[in-house]
């Protein structure tokens, strides 16, 4: 099985994740590169994302696992032909051999945009600085099997804020992303909730590196 490494930006963000794995099958096809199917009563080409994003979010990090079906094919060609084939905003960085395995991965560094219309008030990196240094920030968290509550603290390895301008914050952070995993979009949350003044009028996510338990890159 082979990996490839991708960034999905720009418009491309607002695809689900259904959508985007029946973009890579379609690229495959049209890149001439033929996947290997699932055994069953329905096949389905053996293509699999590691940690799916939710619709909105950007990432340059990505990670999908392949297999290509009686074919070798040098991995620079295929990276070549499949970002010939795909659509705009979705862009093979890396394709390799030998990736390691999927539960091995558990560190994402991540960046928080935050806009504020009316500009950023004087001392809002001291307040949310001091929310995010709290021994416990609990807040609701919506799943398949329900509603429950998560202290998001322990799962953030640093933080920092910084004022970019003057309408806006970014927060970037190493937050855990398996087992159990945080959200980026916890970490405006979590402003909404205990500093509602600092409540942005938008917000946007992007994943930028994923790591290991002993923060080495993952691959």
């Amino acid at each position: 099985m082979a990996r490839l490494l991708f960034e999905k930006t720009g418009n491309a963000v607002w695809m689900s994740h259904l959508d985007l794995m029946r973009v890579f099958q379609r690229a495959f096809k049209r890149a001439g590169l033929p996947l290997t199917h699932t055994q069953g009563f329905n096949p389905r080409p053996s293509v699999s994302i590691a940690l799916p994003l939710s619709v909105g979010v950007e990432s340059r990090c990505e990670m999908l696992d392949f297999t290509l079906d009686g074919v070798q094919v040098p991995c620079q060609e295929i990276r070549e032909r499949l970002n010939a084939a795909l659509v705009d905003g979705v862009r093979v960085r890396d394709v390799y051999e030998g990736g390691r395995k999927i539960k091995a991965l558990s560190l994402l560094d991540c960046q928080v945009i935050l806009e504020y219309d009316r500009g950023v008030a004087d001392d809002a990196v001291a307040h949310i600085r001091d929310l995010f240094a709290r021994e416990s920030l609990l807040l609701e968290k919506r799943g398949k099997k329900g509603t429950s509550v998560q202290d998001i603290i322990p799962l953030i390895r640093r933080l920092q804020v910084a004022k970019i301008d003057v309408n806006t914050l970014e927060l970037t952070a190493r937050i855990c992303c398996q087992e159990p995993a945080l959200n980026p979009a916890q970490l405006t949350a979590a402003i909404g909730a205990y500093l509602p003044e600092y409540r942005p009028d938008f917000a946007r996510c992007c994943r930028l590196e994923v790591y290991d338990s002993q923060e080495t890159i993952f691959r």
